[in-house]
């Protein structure tokens, strides 16, 4: 085992899959020379050639065009969206054609393309680069949809959407990429895609969410079981498909349920996650489930992020609501 951070963990996952497969191929904007903007890059192209890691122009339609034209002809692209902001510039590749492939051909070819990107707040960037994007990604049939939260999981969950024969649009959330580091073992190892994660077993309430939020709902189940209230904390790890018979068992034993998301509450992951807890579980419920997000506001100027974005106080202020049902 290692101690990594988030990127040290990508970048070895990026690493062990241009080693097994000669058709990996790493692209994007400033990912050869410079090894990226976090430098999750750094260093392979150096290693593979140019021919496997190189710079693209600051196109990302382009970026997108050329992933769909390598995966149809045998290659794994693996191309970077260097803020997921810019996403809207490659929507038709990825909604239009990438997610579509499979069905449109009737399972003659298939897009294996990863999609990786930067996003979340905390950082204090500049606009258009810490939005939280990913319920519109959900939304898209075809496409699967993934936040770690964790070094193990980001290396475990990497490997996975680079072997996979369909999209998969990886999103690695900014503030966690140097945040602290964890126990990875330097040899390869795949985490199911659609499998959620425990992060913190408990018996009162059931907290469920996802990316940089699973820390904040654990500094809160830490505060809320000095007051005796034991939360479960489950990391959803990938947003699309969602893996209900976790959330489910979770809720059925605790019958309290909050739901946390970075982006904003309209037409989100989290809406998605109540509505499927209401259709399945309802009747295990003691309380309605509620939410905590951000506001239905465009992302705030970095002057007000630190009141934009949730965190653990306002977790546990809806928690004790639930509670106190």
């Amino acid at each position: 085992m290692a101690q990594m951070n988030m990127i040290q963990a990508i970048t070895d996952a990026l690493r062990t899959e241009l080693k097994n497969d000669e058709n990996v191929l790493v692209f994007g904007e400033d990912v050869g020379v410079n090894g990226g903007v976090f430098r999750a890059t750094q260093g392979l192209q150096n290693e593979f050639g140019e021919e496997r890691v190189f710079d693209t122009p600051l196109a990302e339609s382009g970026i997108g065009g050329l992933a769909i034209g390598l995966s149809l002809t045998g290659f794994r692209p693996i191309m970077e969206i260097q803020f997921f902001g810019f996403v809207y510039e490659v929507m038709d590749s990825i909604n239009g054609q990438m997610a579509r492939m499979r069905y449109r051909s009737g399972g003659r070819w298939t897009a294996p393309v990863t999609a990786r990107a930067p996003f979340g707040g905390g950082n204090r960037t500049p606009e258009f680069h810490s939005d939280s994007l990913e319920g519109i990604l959900a939304q898209q049939p075809g496409l699967k949809v993934v936040i770690p939260s964790t070094p193990y999981d980001a290396k475990g969950l990497l490997l996975s959407a680079i072997r996979d024969n369909d999209p998969v649009i990886f999103l690695e959330h900014m503030k966690l990429y140097r945040s602290f580091r964890q126990e990875v073992p330097e040899e390869e190892y795949t985490i199911e895609i659609g499998k959620a994660d425990v992060k913190r077993e408990g018996t009162d309430l059931s907290i469920i969410t996802y990316g940089a939020m699973v820390h904040e709902s654990l500094k809160a189940a830490e505060e809320l079981a000095k007051e005796g209230i034991s939360a479960e904390v489950v990391d959803l790890r990938t947003v699309s498909p969602l893996d209900m018979e976790t959330i489910v068992t979770s809720v059925e034993k605790t019958g309290r349920c909050i739901v946390v998301q970075e982006a904003q509450k309209q037409a989100g992951v989290g809406a998605q996650v109540v509505a499927e807890i209401n259709d399945r579980a309802i009747l295990s419920l003691e309380a309605p489930v509620l939410r905590v997000t951000a506001p239905d506001t465009i992302y705030a100027f970095t002057e007000a992020e630190g009141i934009w974005l949730p965190n653990y106080k306002e977790i546990i202020e809806k928690a004790k609501r639930v509670m106190n049902f």
